[in-house]
């Protein structure tokens, strides 16, 4: 048996939930559970990733509705793993990215830079990987 949060929220909801979310803040991490109390690994590795080079980043927590944020957020992203990470509303990428971004050098670039994406002009970008030409 999998406990099952109860949830206020309905699909449309969350999907609004989402869209806005994103729209109006520079930085967003979706994730399971809180900065504080992040309930998974991935979730705790992200926030410490995010929190090296900025303070504020606004968090949601998925897991009062997962199913239905899993749902919203692969529609903007195409992806339906959590967490995930929003910058200036373009999806960067769960925390295995954010850590490979880390390792090379770039995170801080993405999460400071006031339009990131200069950074990335000689790489295609889809689904959270940036593979390199």
């Amino acid at each position: 048996m999998t406990f099952q949060p109860e949830s206020d929220l309905d699909d449309e909801e969350v999907k609004s939930s989402v869209e806005t979310v994103i729209e109006e803040n520079d930085i967003v991490l979706f994730m399971k559970g809180n900065r504080l109390m992040p309930q998974c690994g991935y979730s705790q590795r992200a926030v410490n990733l995010l929190s090296q080079y900025v303070d504020e980043f606004e968090v949601v927590d998925v897991l009062p509705a997962l199913d239905a944020y899993r749902e919203a957020l692969d529609e903007h992203s195409g992806w339906e793993t959590i967490p995930q990470t929003f910058v200036d509303g373009e999806f960067i990428g769960g925390s295995d990215i954010l850590a490979e971004m880390d390792e090379r050098g770039e995170l801080q670039t993405a999460l400071t830079e006031q339009n990131w994406r200069n950074c990335w002009k000689s790489r295609s970008y889809k689904h959270g990987y940036l593979n390199f030409h």
